[in-house]
């Protein structure tokens, strides 16, 4: 079995080091060399990164009521967000990079008003039904403040209005006790904590840690201005030689870029996490966690959680569309690989944020039971043939939001103690 660790370096590929740390074969040595830049403070991260796979985290105190190691141990409690208010965001650069040209006229058109109200109170319903199920499953559920999310904002850097608080998962990351706010990459995202902040000192006061990863100013430095799509095959282009319409100016990165795995997170540069935030992230979260890079054939990489969900010990499911460029290495070290059905959402249907691939952006409530779509029938044989009960959720007007299951949740809490799950 392949044991994980990070390699230690002091040379220009400190970064790229662990990078290709699980002795990944050197094809993306190029890449990541030209991609990251070294410093000596990166090098003493990377030097402080191999922790020992049994050296013992700090325990998490018993009453504690934040506690998350993975996507599977058994659900407790969850954050799951609102559409209320929900507004199309301006159509700036990092928007328009990250949205497909179809809909750009909407967001010219559009952008700072809400999203049409009907579809949105649609929306509302569904969640609200999935609340009450997760609350049958025996799941705490909590909700963001409703906010007016078409406020105008002006900051010394830039001036917009909000977005919504319905994807927690963009936003939050729990590891182990911890409630990490990411600091995001979009101008229209820059005040979306507020409707967080209540639930979260609640947290902290009951003993959970709160950390605020730096604030980007978001100043026109962090976007590459002059990023240049036009179409899908730019795209394409683009992606395939590392180029992202966030620079390296400042730390930034959507904690929906990060998936969890014990000891072991993997992490992609996307269009709203760059390798700065990543840097933070490992500095961070070292010696317990190990944070390691992997990356796909994504025209649009925007979050990882349609395109490579880990369900279980040693089980993921790969987007065949996507493929991962570090697939073996998991192969090796005996994963279970698994290739989802191709979505069945009709070309017809409005998804202004995301791809028909939320069909595997599901919530696992433990090893054995997902939440899962109702009109995505083949993805629910596909569980079951797996031996995983399905609960199924219709979300469709959600989805057109921007996420599936996995986004608009954020676990607090899951029965289970940090493991390393690669050795």
């Amino acid at each position: 079995m392949l044991r994980v660790r990070c390699l230690r370096g002091g040379s220009r590929g400190a970064e790229a080091a662990h990078y290709i740390g699980w002795r990944l074969g050197r094809v993306f040595t190029g890449w990541v060399q030209r991609s990251l830049q070294s410093t000596q403070a990166a090098t003493a991260s990377q030097n402080t990164c191999a922790a020992d796979d049994n050296k013992a985290a700090s325990p998490v105190p018993k009453d504690c009521p934040v506690c998350s190691y993975n996507e599977w141990d058994p659900l407790e409690e969850v954050i799951v967000g609102r559409a209320e208010n929900a507004c199309v965001p301006p159509f700036s650069v990092e928007v328009k990079a990250n949205t497909y040209e179809k809909y750009w006229g909407f967001y010219q058109k559009f952008g700072g008003q809400s999203f049409p109200k009907d579809h949105v109170k649609k929306a509302i319903a569904e969640i609200e039904e999935m609340c009450n199920i997760l609350k049958r499953e025996g799941v705490i559920v909590k909700r963001p403040d409703p906010i007016d999310w078409s406020v105008k904002y002006k900051t010394p850097d830039f001036e917009s209005t909000g977005m919504y608080a319905a994807m927690p998962r963009d936003i939050l990351l729990v590891v182990g006790n911890e409630i990490i706010e990411a600091p995001m990459a979009w101008r229209a995202r820059f005040f979306e904590y507020r409707a967080y902040r209540q639930i979260i000192k609640d947290y902290f006061n009951s003993g959970a840690k709160w950390t605020t990863a730096p604030k980007p100013t978001m100043a026109d430095e962090l976007y590459d201005q002059d990023y240049p799509i036009h179409s899908v095959e730019d795209r394409h282009k683009l992606a395939a030689q590392g180029k992202f319409v966030t620079t390296e100016f400042e730390p930034c990165f959507d904690a929906a870029d990060f998936i969890r795995a014990g000891r072991d997170i993997f992490v992609q540069r996307s269009q709203v996490t760059n390798y700065m935030g990543i840097k933070w992230m490992r500095r961070h979260l070292a010696p317990d966690y190990r944070v390691h890079i992997i990356s796909f054939k994504d025209p649009n990489p925007m979050h990882i959680d349609a395109t490579f969900n880990i369900i279980g010990p040693g089980l993921v499911l790969s987007n065949p569309d996507r493929p991962c460029h570090q697939i073996e290495l998991f192969k090796k070290a005996g994963w279970t690989v698994i290739r989802p059905p191709v979505p069945l959402i009709p070309d017809d249907h409005p998804l202004w944020m995301s791809s028909k691939w939320l069909s595997m952006n599901v919530l696992m409530l433990d090893e054995k039971r997902v939440m899962v779509d109702a009109n995505e029938t083949s993805i629910q044989k596909m569980f079951e043939n797996l031996g995983i009960s399905t609960i199924k959720v219709n979300i469709r007007h959600a989805n057109s939001l921007g996420g599936g299951f996995h986004c608009w949740t954020c676990d607090i809490r899951r029965r289970g103690t940090l493991q390393s799950y690669f050795h």
